[in-house]
């Protein structure tokens, strides 16, 4: 597996990256559906919680699967 600077196989910095990304984005959809919902706009909200709701399944699957990666030995940062 090739390694990128930071000394994690590419596929394990991805799946953390995009992991990070999910739940940073999940984190901010929450004040869009405030916003929304103060704004009186219950449809908007609607579909910020469901886009909300596919990240968190988006960083549930990465966590999933940095797991079986982590258990098969294939994770974390590269030996030299």
């Amino acid at each position: 597996m090739a390694t990128g600077e930071t000394g994690f196989d590419d596929v394990s910095f991805d799946l953390i990256s995009l992991q990070y990304h999910s739940l940073k984005a999940g984190h901010d959809y929450g004040q869009y559906v405030r916003d929304a919902r103060n704004a009186g706009r219950e449809d908007i909200a609607g579909f910020f919680e469901q886009v909300m709701a596919q990240d968190s399944e988006r960083a549930k699957k990465c966590h999933e699967f940095l797991g079986d990666l982590m258990h098969s030995g294939q994770a974390g940062p590269a030996m030299s």
